[in-house]
């Protein structure tokens, strides 16, 4: 027979980014995270800042604090309160479950006395008005007032699939209004250098728009050497 799982396991050390490589990343946008990783790194576009971003701050930059809950459970949320560092974001994965909450205003409330930077899920959230109130930063896919249970098996501080990507703890979470990107922990070092390239790059191409600039020379290059056509 095969035994049954342990209700919860909490993992309290693992791999964080450190403040450095946290703050090479303050206020960069997430479209500049997602360049400098050939393009990719976002979370399904599901998953937005909660309210759309307009009650909430929806900026957030920190170390993913991963709780691996079954559809329609909590229990590995709850548990995260137990081994989160100040500066953690807290994943909560419900295998994109979305006919109940994943958390609500309470736990959002606990969160912040805890010190986490933010909080993300595949899942619905609930008491909007709380959670503006409390002023948490949230990431979700939408909005229920059921209730999750909170049975388990359930693990903390390990790794998830969440919005169609895996996520482990201690991989940097980048948010904001545009969404959510995930930088491998491995990655950080090479990703932050190519985001000051990719900030570089955007600040010229901005000033030669606020001048007037409107060619697009990809295309240009195609019709001279035949590979686009005009016809009338």
């Amino acid at each position: 027979m095969i035994e049954e799982p342990p209700v919860l396991t909490l993992r309290r050390n693992f791999n964080r980014p450190t403040p450095e490589q946290i703050e090479a990343f303050r206020d960069v946008p997430t479209g500049f995270v997602c360049d400098a990783m050939n393009g990719q790194g976002a979370l399904d576009c599901a998953i937005q800042p909660i309210g759309n971003g307009r009650d909430v701050d929806c900026r957030a930059v920190g170390p993913a604090l991963v709780a691996e809950n079954g559809p329609a459970e909590i229990l590995a949320t709850m548990g995260a309160l137990h081994v989160l560092e100040p500066g953690d974001i807290v994943v909560s994965a419900v295998h994109g479950h979305r006919n109940c909450s994943a958390s609500g205003d309470q736990f959002c409330g606990m969160l912040k006395n805890k010190g986490a930077a933010g909080f993300v899920t595949d899942g619905a959230m609930r008491d909007y008005e709380g959670i503006v109130e409390v002023g948490m930063p949230v990431w979700c896919a939408g909005l229920s007032p059921n209730s999750p249970y909170s049975n388990g098996p359930a693990r903390v501080g390990f790794g998830a699939v969440v919005g169609g990507r895996q996520i482990e703890s201690g991989d940097l979470i980048v948010a904001d209004r545009n969404g959510v990107v995930v930088v491998p922990f491995s990655e950080i070092d090479a990703v932050a250098e190519k985001v000051r390239q990719v900030r570089a790059l955007e600040e010229e191409l901005e000033a030669k728009v606020a001048k007037g600039f409107h060619d697009m020379q990809l295309i240009a290059e195609m019709i001279a050497d035949g590979r686009a056509v005009v016809v009338d």
